[in-house]
């Protein structure tokens, strides 16, 4: 846990409750960062640091079991940064060596670190791989785009491995070295009688190695925070609001451990002339009167640019509709279906020999359609 966790309120940085439910804590992140991305704030300085403070708290109250921790943290204070002090270097916190941690296995572990009479082994979770944090980016697309599926590109800021250093923190030719105070453990223990207290190493500050020549490009990191391009294939019939996972495209690991994964949030834009009822597409047809009562054929566009023909018997009634099989969105399991709803097309002005031919096509049928109301 880092100490930003007591000096920050996530909540207040996305302007929601503590009571938020997940969704209203994503709805609220991406507004944010859609307002706050660098890419629509170019120069803006200010802006940036608030896109990486609004992503910093919604990579923590944004995941369930962090914002548990997050939320227990709040409530216990200070203390529960660990028992290391102010000499306890910065390794400190939940899931350091020292640390109160909480979920499942950590209780035992404090317990262990508590109440041992001597001999425990102090924590080395610290020093070990630990997997980069996951990241969100949100991509916009056609509805044409949506359907057929596209190759394109997301921008996105975060951590990524230094390429000088190749993410051992040690400028390049020289290697990091095994603490010898704590043997690569980021821990010592103290015992005090009948207590056993394990804390954070202050002569590697809980790293479990110490760099004597630190990369020049991350000052020792072994990661930098720039922005970057990532490459995304969207599979054919992607849907609005669906996330498409790309492995290893997150935040950079540490001490060796694997790259998080990219999320990007996809949002479809509407069209003029289809719409979508899950793999079905749906579109409205206009056809004349003489159409619907004499029946027809007529042509449909599709979304692959090739039309088709369907056939409106005699007496189709404005409002129906017609199935085209296979004729809607293809996906990797199947193919939806094309539903077409034909709509009888009423002139808005008519001419002095069009009103004659339909006074004279009203005269062959004196009975009122509304009859059966009794009005």
């Amino acid at each position: 846990m880092q100490r930003e966790w007591f000096e920050k309120d996530y909540y207040k940085v996305l302007g929601v409750s503590s009571q938020a439910s997940p969704k209203e804590i994503t709805s609220a992140y991406r507004k944010l960062a859609r307002e706050l991305h660098p890419d629509a704030n170019p120069g803006d300085s200010a802006a940036e640091e608030r896109f990486k403070d609004v992503t910093a708290a919604y990579e923590v109250i944004g995941d369930a079991e962090k914002r548990s921790q997050y939320d227990e943290a709040r409530r216990m204070g200070p203390m529960a940064a660990g028992f290391g002090g102010p000499g306890a270097g910065g390794g400190g916190g939940f899931g350091g060596p020292g640390g109160i941690r909480f979920g499942s296995g950590d209780i035992s572990d404090l317990i262990g670190n508590l109440f041992s009479r001597g001999g425990g082994q102090p924590g080395a979770t610290a020093t070990g791989p630990r997997r980069g944090s996951d990241i969100e980016a949100d991509l916009h697309l056609t509805f044409n785009d949506a359907i057929h599926g596209i190759t394109t590109t997301v921008n996105v800021t975060s951590d990524v491995r230094c390429s000088d250093c190749g993410g051992s923190g040690a400028e390049p030719g020289t290697s990091p070295r095994v603490c010898p105070v704590c043997n690569g453990t980021g821990a010592v223990e103290e015992n005090q009688g009948f207590f056993s207290f394990s804390r954070p190493c202050g002569n590697c500050g809980g790293r479990g190695r110490i760099i004597d020549n630190p990369c020049h490009t991350c000052a020792g990191a072994g990661a930098v925070r720039r922005p970057r391009q990532v490459r995304v294939r969207v599979p054919q019939g992607v849907r609005d609001g669906q996330r498409i996972r790309v492995k290893g495209k997150g935040g950079a690991g540490v001490n060796g451990g694997p790259d998080g994964d990219l999320y990007v949030m996809v949002s479809v834009g509407a069209d003029k002339v289809f719409g979508r009822n899950g793999d079905n597409l749906t579109i409205k047809v206009p056809i004349t009167f003489p159409e619907a009562a004499l029946g027809a054929d007529i042509a449909v566009p599709t979304t692959d640019g090739e039309p088709v023909t369907i056939r409106v018997p005699a007496g189709t009634p404005s409002g129906k509709t017609f199935r085209v099989r296979g004729r809607g969105v293809a996906t990797s399991k199947k193919s939806g279906d094309l539903l077409v709803t034909v709509e009888i097309a009423v002139p808005q002005n008519v001419s002095d020999g069009e009103r004659k031919a339909l006074e004279a096509y009203a005269q062959q049928f004196p009975d009122s359609p509304r009859e059966h109301l009794g009005v």
